[in-house]
């Protein structure tokens, strides 16, 4: 088969690998027929996350259909068409009994296209299939069940959730891309008063503009912005949806007292936490893994027409057209690329 290969900083190739074979009884292999690639493979590629070796198959959002499974599982058949979750579950470590999926200790957790070959390939082993991916209803399609693999549950569990977004609050997205794109979808489901996006590039705020939010700006019109809009005294809720250092630190200046950051972004480099002057704010201050636990509901919602995710995909490819998918994605300010989404034909 045809797959992604991480080769180090900065190298990958669309080539030719072995296929997936089962090795665990609650295995599946599933036929990749819908894939995308997420701001953390750009972040691999950079070598911002060391534990992904040479050789790797990197990938972690996909719709596809089983074509074998293991001899325990029990949810899925041949034949299903399912979405595969970025989170891998066992489903019977303490941290999975309490949903929080991310931290699987029993061998789950983020590890597809991490420590472990994942979906941006022809075909792929999917672990704990049984609680690691999702059947589609019909009448879902694959281009909008792609959504709820990673960026739409991670924006929602990580940054509104997390965040503690309510009726009536502030909310700054610092960040207009995917993730934060999302972030206003989510944020728009607990009804605040005023979401102020801020980023550096026009297409993006134009972006966020149409996804709903109310105020877009660039980065140093955020402060001025911000207090205008509420009265004075900062964000309620500052999402952070890009990972740098310098966005991390924008969003600690533009949260009020007893105020809450909520930190999205995918961090390979330090931030200066300036507790000499948080120290006395009452800041509340959260990261986190996605556990995917909402899954389950945002598939609900999406079913009964109560979701949209067909805003998000700007680009869409073959599966053999990878490189140039990687390309696309990785420019966004040539590209105006929000999400790609790459088909099998």
């Amino acid at each position: 088969m045809k797959a992604l290969v991480y080769d180090g900083p900065g190298r990958r190739s669309w080539t030719d690998h072995a296929e997936p074979q089962l090795t665990a009884p609650t295995d599946a292999i599933v036929r990749v027929d819908a894939v995308t690639i997420c701001g953390t493979d750009l972040h691999i590629l950079k070598g911002d996350v060391p534990e992904v070796e040479r050789g790797r198959i990197l990938g972690h959002e996909a719709v596809g259909t089983i074509t074998e499974i293991g001899s325990a599982v029990t949810t899925v058949k041949p034949g299903d068409k399912v979405l595969v979750s970025c989170i891998s579950a066992c489903g019977r470590c303490g941290y999975c009994r309490s949903a929080a999926y991310g931290q699987c200790l029993g061998g789950g957790g983020w590890i597809l296209g991490h420590t472990t070959d994942g979906v941006q390939a022809e075909y792929a082993r999917v672990p704990f299939a049984d609680t690691s991916t999702y059947v589609l209803p019909s009448g879902v399609s694959d281009e909008s069940a792609l959504m709820l693999a990673d960026i739409v549950p991670t924006s929602y569990e990580v940054g509104v959730r997390n965040g503690g977004v309510k009726p009536g609050d502030t909310v700054v997205i610092v960040g207009a891309g995917p993730i934060g794109l999302a972030a206003i979808t989510n944020a728009q489901l607990f009804s605040p008063s005023t979401i102020i996006v801020v980023d550096k590039e026009p297409a993006r705020l134009d972006a966020a503009k149409s996804f709903g939010a109310d105020l877009m700006v660039q980065p140093g019109e955020a402060a001025a912005a911000v207090a205008e809009a509420s009265g004075g005294l900062g964000a309620n809720v500052a999402i952070e949806a890009v990972g740098i250092p310098e966005t991390f630190e924008l969003c600690t200046k533009l949260v009020r007292p007893g105020g809450h950051v909520a930190n999205v972004g995918v961090h390979g480099a330090p931030a200066t936490l300036h507790l000499e002057q948080l120290w006395i704010k009452n800041i509340t201050i959260t990261t986190g893994l996605v556990d995917t636990s909402s899954t389950p509901m945002l598939l609900r919602m999406l079913t009964a027409g109560r979701l949209d995710t067909s805003r998000f995909i700007t680009h869409r490819f073959g599966l053999d057209e990878m490189d140039e998918a990687y390309d696309v994605f990785a420019h966004p300010q040539d590209s105006n690329a929000l999400k790609v989404a790459l088909f099998r034909s």
